[in-house]
């Protein structure tokens, strides 16, 4: 017996990247006023890349060290909302849209509540939905383990594609 494909998928995300010096702290492509920032090859913006992530893993695509390897100079300080706009044209060219993400970011410093609503329009704008289709969290490590201790900061994303409306171009 074969079953139809069912028209929604959902994918989750995940990243974790350490607090460094010397580098600018960028979350949902938006700059934060921070003593630090984070270590990556890219950007290393670790709510984009759990974005990237989730869109992928909802399409069948693989993962971000897939698409956009580490050990590839192309990619070496690149603005992670290009990685996430190709993303989303992979993803189109598959025949999924999204309809909605839910995303939190993990992090004792710095206080992020007055940055979530222009992190949550930043990652609409990106993925071409409405700023009610997007939900930002913020929690903090409670001063338990590298989170808490402000070694590093991460996120976590989750997002549900649908197949696109019949005649509704990538």
């Amino acid at each position: 017996m074969t079953v139809a494909p069912l028209p929604f998928r959902v994918g989750s995300g995940h990243d974790t990247h350490r607090l460094v010096a010397d580098r600018p702290l960028i979350l949902g492509g938006v700059p934060i006023e921070f003593d630090r920032g984070l270590f990556g090859h890219s950007d290393a913006d670790v709510l984009l890349h759990a974005v990237t992530d989730a869109l992928l893993g909802a399409a069948g695509l693989g993962d971000i060290g897939d698409a956009f390897p580490d050990t590839d100079p192309a990619y070496a300080g690149v603005d992670s909302a290009i990685l996430l706009t190709q993303t989303l044209e992979r993803v189109q060219q598959q025949g999924w849209v999204p309809v909605n993400l839910d995303c939190t970011v993990f992090a004792q410093r710095p206080k992020l509540g007055p940055y979530k609503q222009t992190i949550r329009q930043r990652l609409a704008e990106l993925l071409r939905l409405p700023v009610s289709a997007v939900n930002v969290k913020a929690k903090t490590g409670e001063h338990v383990g590298p989170i808490g201790r402000e070694e590093a900061i991460s996120a976590d994303a989750v997002v549900l594609l649908a197949a696109a409306p019949p005649g509704v171009p990538p």
